[in-house]
């Protein structure tokens, strides 16, 4: 009898230390759940910079002054702790030379964190030497996280996320509007069916959604572009400049943000903050102004309407939630 007693407690304590065990694995897999679920991404984007070296200001952009506000918004990004990575959104220079590109180059690299670019109607000469391949050849060349052999592109920066850069500049003709071409939709549709279950950024210089009227700055074919995104349930993103404004609308399972000039009034980019959750995604949004307040005054006085550039409260910095 003390025998059988004696069993059942070495049993006992042995099911206690399995079921601890079992306990530990079940709560430490549920604590990585969560994180997973959880997990942020952090990016800064730049548009429309516009550099210029040896040149004089011109209309309402600050072209004299662009490297000094270049300069500034690196620093500022370099402050800031744990972005993944800086993407430009167009326009990252004024003129279409490979000096001004090279020059640009020499700017950007002095970012701590990875940084790539899309295309902008001023990146680029129509019928001239600084083409499409050119650039990106230099790109590859003098900027080490950029391999790409195209223009438009696509990576991963995290698990649960997917970035999608898109070309929508015209090389045919001079002109300011933008068109995604039908083999850039199809690869776009594609990259977005295999990326069903990622939080989407989909980043260009013309936006898809106008934030403003302007029949000589649109997409041409905007709505072969928002018909391949309506396709889709996931949370996407969509990041442009072009406009020099400040304006965030949300539209169903899609964020379109319009991020103003670093050259001309509000002199300002974006810090991008996106959390997966388990039932929503959370873009929280910042809007970063230049601390070079005397030039932001001087821009201010440049354009016709700072209001409209400028953006509400909700353009500016804001928080957006979507549901998954």
């Amino acid at each position: 009898m003390r025998r059988s007693k004696k069993k059942n407690g070495l049993f006992d304590k042995f099911s206690n230390v399995v079921l601890v065990f079992i306990f530990v694995i079940i709560t430490s897999w549920g604590i990585q759940v969560t994180n997973a679920a959880t997990s942020g991404l952090k990016f800064a984007q730049i548009s429309d910079a516009h550099y210029a070296s040896n040149t004089q200001n011109n209309l309402y952009r600050l072209t004299k002054e662009s490297p000094d506000l270049l300069e500034d918004a690196i620093q500022q990004v370099n402050l800031t702790p744990n972005i993944d990575f800086v993407m430009f959104t167009g326009d990252q220079i004024n003129t279409p030379y490979e000096q001004e590109l090279i020059k640009f180059i020499r700017y950007a690299n002095t970012l701590k964190y990875p940084w790539y670019a899309a295309l902008g109607n001023h990146d680029i000469c129509v019928g001239g030497y600084l083409t499409k391949s050119l650039y990106n050849q230099i790109l590859n060349n003098k900027n080490k996280n950029f391999k790409f052999n195209k223009m438009y592109y696509s990576f991963n920066p995290k698990s649960g996320y997917k970035v999608i850069v898109l070309d929508s500049i015209i090389d045919d003709r001079i002109t300011a509007n933008g068109y995604i071409d039908k083999e850039q939709l199809s690869w776009l549709d594609k990259q977005l069916k295999s990326a069903k279950n990622d939080t989407v950024l989909i980043f260009l210089h013309v936006p898809v959604k106008e934030p403003f009227s302007s029949k000589n700055h649109s997409l041409i074919n905007s709505d072969d572009v928002y018909e391949i995104l309506k396709k889709y349930n996931n949370p996407i993103g969509v990041f442009t400049g072009h406009y020099h404004t400040t304006k965030i609308v949300q539209d169903g399972n899609i964020l379109f943000v319009s991020t103003p000039a670093l050259v001309s009034y509000p002199n300002s980019f974006r810090i991008i903050n996106v959390t997966n959750q388990k039932k929503k995604v959370v873009f929280d949004i910042v809007f970063k102004e230049t601390n070079l307040k005397d030039l932001q005054k001087k821009a201010k006085l440049m354009v016709f309407s700072s209001g409209l550039y400028y953006g509400e409260p909700k353009d500016r910095t804001f928080t957006y939630e979507i549901e998954r």
